[in-house]
């Protein structure tokens, strides 16, 4: 197999960079960049060494070697830290091309892992997952799923199925009448507790999908209603420029916070109104793009005065989204008949001034979604494609139990038996084709 290359620190500048190298050269370049044919370091030390181009020196690193299969990919793999200029980088990486090393494809390094049985496909897709965490509860969900967790969840599950096909299987070779009842019924109430298991760790993925991917939410209203304070107070900081003058808010601006371990990205977005300009059409129409991707609205109007034809228009555009109504400026004198207009929604009253109902806000925004504790929740499903193939395991469990009801031939139930089992193997890798795993592993940043 190739040996591979990548830098698998972040580009631009830094204090130290990390280059990798994964394959059966890679001693042999370790050696050829240091200039000692004979350079035998001991494997999993790190040891300072100058590296030579065109007999002078590129720069002085920390080299690490380790020797297959104790390594992350299970192969020889070499590690070195050098400074992280990209002058220096990229003739490094240039020189090392030169001995016959590859640049590495996304993910190629865990690829090479999940290969050479150092874990397996849900424990890699969990690196990704942590590194790309925005949350500590996301964090915390990546990291025990790379422990195992998940497929630890799946076996008990995976055996009892298994456990059911040899019994089946057995016989269609080896007996001649049909199983006695009482095998049959036992079997029959092992596929619906598979089925309910199975159903339990699929129905988290509404919270877990949540902790990986979050929520889109966006602030909407008529110029001058406070919209731009409320996004500064949510975050936490003074991003959005903030006057009396209405319309100050040309442009959508979008930030990324976390609510109660949820990560959510908020926009801020132009005034709703008949636009004076070009520049605020276009601000306008980018607003109504914010909210047609939003998974929810916040609608904010100005409870000092009465409801506007503009926020009449905005609740009309909101349709059949999840929105919440936030009253803003209660501070001032306030109408009463305010929540009359509002058709029953979900209503909070703030004070982007005063801070009074910000709590509150927050409450409302994460209610459709739920909130999630890190430190007391249990696994969670936070990947689309596991879902799907549990779901799919499902679906093949019941058309199974329905099949022996009808008293189908031991044949046809096998057949959805075995998909159950191929679906619940293709989460930890052990059934899933080339071409998904090409496509799992395009996600991964390079040098990981």
């Amino acid at each position: 197999m190739d040996t591979i290359v990548a830098v698998s620190t972040p580009p631009g500048r830094s204090a130290i960079a990390v280059v990798r190298l994964s394959g059966a050269e890679s001693l042999e370049i370790l050696r050829a960049l240091v200039r000692q044919e004979e350079f035998a370091p001991e494997p999993n030390r790190v040891v300072l060494k100058s590296l030579l181009i065109n007999d002078d020196v590129l720069d002085q690193c920390l080299v690490t070697y380790f020797r297959a299969p104790h390594s992350f990919t299970g192969e020889d793999m070499v590690e070195i830290s050098c400074h992280g200029s990209p002058v220096v980088l990229r003739q490094l990486i240039d020189l090392i091309q030169s001995y016959d090393a590859r640049l590495a494809e996304p993910g190629e390094f865990t690829l090479r892992s999940c290969r050479n049985g150092k874990m397996n496909l849900s424990q890699a897709e969990a690196i990704r997952d942590l590194i790309s965490a925005q949350t500590r509860a996301a964090a915390v969900q990546a990291t025990r799923q790379l422990r195992g967790e998940l497929a630890e969840a799946l076996e008990p599950s995976k055996h009892e199925l298994v456990r059911v096909i040899v019994v089946l299987e057995s016989a269609i070779e080896f007996v001649e009448d049909d199983l006695p009842s009482v095998q049959l019924d036992e079997i029959r109430k092992t596929l619906q507790r598979l089925v309910v298991d199975l159903s339990r760790l699929a129905d988290t993925y509404k919270a877990g999908h949540l902790l990986r991917d979050g929520i889109r939410v966006a602030i909407v209203g008529r110029p001058n209603v406070g919209k731009s304070s409320l996004f500064n107070k949510l975050l936490g900081f003074e991003r959005a420029i903030v006057t009396d003058v209405a319309g100050t808010t040309r442009d959508s601006l979008t930030e990324s916070i976390s609510l109660q371990g949820i990560p959510v990205s908020l926009t801020d977005t132009a005034g709703f109104r008949e636009a004076g300009d070009k520049i605020e059409a276009i601000g306008i129409e980018r607003t109504r793009r914010a909210m047609a991707d939003a998974d929810l609205l916040v609608l904010v109007l100005d409870g000092s005065c009465s409801l506007q034809d503009e926020d009449q228009e905005i609740l009309k555009a909101a349709g059949e989204q999840a929105f919440v109504v936030a009253i803003n400026k209660t501070d001032l004198p306030q109408l009463a008949n305010m929540n009359d207009h509002l058709n029953g929604a979900k209503v909070v009253h703030v004070s982007a001034l005063t801070d009074e109902g910000i709590p509150e806000l927050t409450a409302a925004i994460l209610e459709p979604f739920g909130s999630l504790d890190s430190d007391s929740v249990g696994l969670l499903i936070t990947d689309s494609r596991h879902h799907d193939l549990l779901a799919r395991a499902k679906i093949s469990l019941e058309g199974a139990a329905r099949s022996m009801d009808q008293a189908a031939g031991e044949e046809i139930v096998l057949a959805d038996l075995h998909n159950a089992l191929r679906f619940l193997g293709a989460i930890t890798g052990e059934t899933t084709s080339e071409q998904i795993l090409g496509e799992i592993f395009s996600t991964f940043c390079i040098g990981k």
